[in-house]
């Protein structure tokens, strides 16, 4: 029989909620989003790992590097030293805010109801998710390609289908992922402690592959395409922040995978093996193989997918595919569905659950893409490519979310010293504000200042440096407010 009033305990480092009548009758509460049991925090270092090597080993982490060459005018080396000082850079923010979710078992939102108010952390919240459903899009929109291609392999006569192939492929492997993601937490550790090693097998066959065609030191000493006698800083800056921009998302929502981790040194140190040197790796064998291509089969192709599909050999395509499928759900899941999900559940914890926030996402990410959908139909006529959309979106969106890494930090560390009212963070008027106005302040005031920036020149880099100017300003804002309430 369960308490009329819930009770928090110690296990270890972390604080278990035994829950009573109270906040199982409150409207901000229900079992998905509330706090995790000892017994879920079975993540070891090791998984924390897989989970980075997992989402960092996917087709756009390859694609960056015709990214960064292409629309920000860097070399080749130039490329592969951005992208790693930016996950150097971004590990920062990771392992604070996975911080709160690993001690107290609570995800993303319920963090942000402490600095933002329990009714207006919606509003980073669903910033954040907005992004997820997007990249969710894009994500199953390669994975759909890699469908297609695999059954083009194997039956000649789907090859035919061209985009319609390629858009069933798309609701094929949407299905897939929110399957996945409905079997909960556990389908998803296992999932990326499988495939984290397989798309690693298609990135060193690719290498081989190409390697004998190609003269790696060339393309090293390729030059940069940005004008003659520019100089670098403005460049390197520009693509530092966009990498930064690309796991920014994942830099706010950390805790609702950290809440699953054993013990603060295994998310820490889980955090550090799986991600910075996959990143590099993994990108950098973008680089090589985006700026190669054109020697290699004729026509710069910045993706794995499209390039694959130009090997002479059904046999290593169907392989290379199905690894590819496998890996990219992986990514998806983890990266994509999680947060939203947990974001939608935040708005509405009684009338949306796990499964509708789920499906939910999965709409929205439908309806995001539709405009490539009825691009690859022959429906829509448009230059616009995904990866000029998302080169540009990552600084645009770092903007915005870099204020919410700042305030998550300094509210957790600086502020409340470590130290939450869990059972306050789930009902109204219990000790938190409906809406906390050193949040909104702190993240409204760099936001502002970004649009002013897109208009006037005397503050463009306030927008090309946008994640750092957004984080440490937001930071100090709050700070600021949030010791004078």
């Amino acid at each position: 029989m369960r308490a009329a009033v819930s009770q928090l305990r110690t296990v270890g480092e972390h604080v278990e909620l035994e829950l009573g009548d109270d906040l199982a009758n409150s409207p901000r509460y229900n079992d998905d989003i509330a706090p995790t049991r000892a017994t879920q925090r079975t993540w070891s270092k090791w998984h924390v790992a897989s989970l980075w090597v997992g989402m960092a080993i996917c087709v756009p982490t390859y694609t960056l590097g015709g990214v960064l060459t292409a629309y920000f005018g860097l070399s080749v080396a130039e490329a592969l030293w951005t992208i790693l000082i930016a996950n150097i850079v971004v590990l920062i923010p990771l392992t604070l805010n996975a911080f709160p979710g690993t001690r107290y078992g609570i995800p993303c939102p319920v963090v942000l109801r402490a600095s933002f108010g329990i009714i207006g952390s919606n509003v980073p919240s669903l910033v954040r998710a907005l992004v997820a459903c997007g990249w969710f899009g894009v994500q199953t929109l390669f994975g759909g390609i890699a469908i297609h291609l695999l059954l083009s392999a194997l039956f000649p006569a789907w090859a035919a289908l061209g985009g319609t192939g390629e858009v069933i492929g798309f609701f094929i492997f949407w299905i897939a992922n929110i399957v996945v993601v409905i079997r909960g937490s556990e389908s998803i550790k296992l999932l990326e402690a499988l495939a984290a090693p397989l798309l690693l097998i298609v990135a060193i066959g690719l290498l081989f592959w190409a390697l004998p065609k190609i003269s790696v030191s060339a393309l090293l000493a390729a030059p940069a395409n940005r004008p003659e006698g520019a100089p670098l800083i403005g460049y390197f800056m520009a693509g530092l922040t966009a990498m930064v921009g690309f796991w920014a998302t994942l830099s706010l929502n950390i805790p609702d995978f950290s809440r699953y981790a054993k013990s603060q040194r295994a998310q820490v140190l889980g955090q550090i093996i799986g991600l910075p040197l996959t990143m590099f790796l993994f990108a950098g064998l973008g680089v090589v193989l985006t700026a190669a291509s054109v020697e290699l089969v004729g026509e710069a192709i910045s993706d794995p997918i499209n390039l694959i599909g130009k090997i002479d050999s059904p046999f290593w395509v169907t392989l290379a595919m199905a690894m590819i499928i496998l890996a990219t759900i992986s990514t998806n899941t983890a990266a994509n569905i999680v947060s939203p999900t947990n974001v939608f559940q935040n708005v509405a914890p009684k009338i949306i659950d796990e499964s509708r926030g789920v499906l939910l996402t999965g709409l929205i990410g439908i309806v995001l893409m539709s405009w490539e959908l009825l691009k690859r139909l022959g429906w829509l006529d448009t230059d616009v490519s995904v990866e000029s959309l998302y080169s540009n979106w990552l600084i645009g969106y770092s903007s915005l979310l870099g204020p919410i890494a700042g305030i998550m930090i300094v509210d957790y560390f600086l502020v409340r010293k470590q130290q939450y009212d869990v059972l306050a963070l789930y009902q109204d008027n219990a000790g938190y504000p409906a809406w906390n106005a050193a949040g909104f302040v702190a993240f409204l005031v760099p936001v502002a200042l970004t649009a002013l920036a897109l208009k006037l020149p005397v503050l463009s880099w306030f927008y090309t440096y946008g994640w750092f100017t957004g984080s440490i300003l937001g930071g100090l804002l709050y700070y600021i407010v949030a010791r004078k309430q």
